[in-house]
């Protein structure tokens, strides 16, 4: 239950440090930004220097906020607020580009500073995200060469305008795939770091009780359930990865360990093994492992069977029934077990659960999963 709030730290530190770059990287082209703007302006090279200038201190201005954001509230930074403006200040700069020198020229107006947004929508939005800011960039740049430098189209024109979309699209792809990955490792090494301080804690505790058990126990199938928890929580403990590797083979291994401690002769039927994710897959199993146990301990049941088929949609319906004792369901009111292992884990794949009892009649727990 630690692990949570430790991974949520570590991400805000690693989004942090990534809007720190960024702001670096805004200060940087702002300068060189600024230096192409003076040098231009004493060159008379710039046509409306008024808006220009105006424009290249509405990035400052952003640049300002953005860098003074990352120390007291870097979250705020990645809200659709933040994004649209920097997004439509660095749209302002690539389209009036060529408005302001009035002519072809080699150094772009804003330089290379509309790249910072097109980075921070692609830390939040992912490669998908971030790409397409960037090739709305591209487009508006393509736009106002064409809209402000009418009879100037050439095939090289068009090329280099071709060549602002992919470069803009192509940055913000990057930085999204890029933040993904490293969101991605940074969970796994809090996972990782999670798991080492709960083994320490347990180590000396639950496993070596488990292992005392399994020698001194004279009962076979207190043995058994002792030997199986051992290896779960060593498994987990230690990094092995214990998830089913399909859902068929995982309802089967559930169903062997039912028959093993509780009796409870269960049978998988699969009308044809669904292809599922992993954490479907996992959600799932561990949801018929929770209705075969209650069936053997709180149902008195002899026999279960687990059928599974998917439908056209992708839909998988999977049924448990067994000829237990069955419950009213108007006078019993939902355990621990089927609130937390039953419905949480499917809820959390996006499915839903429905439980039919009635007395002397066995029960049946039905869920849906996409």
């Amino acid at each position: 239950m630690e692990a949570t709030p430790v991974r949520a730290e570590n991400e805000i530190a690693l989004e942090r440090g990534l809007l720190a770059a960024i702001a670096a990287f805004r200060w940087w082209t702002w300068a060189w930004m600024a230096v192409v703007l003076v040098i231009d302006a004493r060159n008379d090279s710039l046509v409306h220097l008024p808006v220009a200038t105006a424009l290249v201190l509405a990035a400052l201005a952003f640049t300002a906020w953005a860098t003074v954001m990352v120390r007291t509230g870097p979250a705020v930074l990645l809200r659709p607020p933040a994004l649209a403006t920097e997004l439509a200040v660095a749209g302002s700069l690539v389209f009036a580009d060529h408005w302001a020198y009035g002519s072809a020229h080699s150094q772009s107006l804003g330089s290379a500073w509309p790249l910072a947004a097109v980075m921070s929508i692609g830390l939040v939005l992912g490669a998908p995200g971030g790409a397409t800011a960037g090739l709305l960039l591209g487009v508006l740049r393509w736009l106002g060469e064409l809209w402000f430098e009418p009879g100037r189209w050439s095939g090289d024109r068009t090329l280099a305008a071709w060549g602002s979309v992919v470069l803009f699209g192509l940055t913000g792809a990057v930085a999204g795939f890029a933040a993904a990955r490293l969101r991605d490792a940074e969970r796994r090494i809090a996972a990782a770091r999670a798991r080492e301080e709960v083994a320490r804690t347990l180590h000396d505790g639950v496993l070596q009780t488990l292992a005392v058990v399994q020698r001194r126990s004279d009962d076979p199938d207190l043995v058994s359930l002792a030997r199986d928890q051992e290896r779960e929580l060593r498994d987990y403990l230690f990094g092995a990865d214990a998830r089913p590797t399909g859902l068929g083979s995982g309802l089967r291994q559930v169903a062997s360990r039912a028959e093993r401690h509780h009796g409870l002769r269960a049978q998988v039927v699969l009308a044809d093994d669904p292809r599922t994710s992993p954490a479907t897959t996992t959600a799932v199993v561990g949801a018929v492992a929770e209705a075969l146990t209650n069936a053997a301990k709180h149902g008195g049941a002899a026999t279960a069977t687990v059928y599974v088929e998917q439908d056209d949609d992708g839909t998988v319906f999977c049924s448990v029934k067994d000829d237990g004792r069955g419950f009213d369901p108007t006078s019993v009111v939902e355990g621990e077990g089927i609130r937390r292992s039953i419905r949480a884990r499917v809820v959390e794949v996006g499915g839903r659960v429905e439980i039919d009892g009635r007395p002397d009649r066995g029960t049946e727990v039905r869920l849906w999963v996409p």
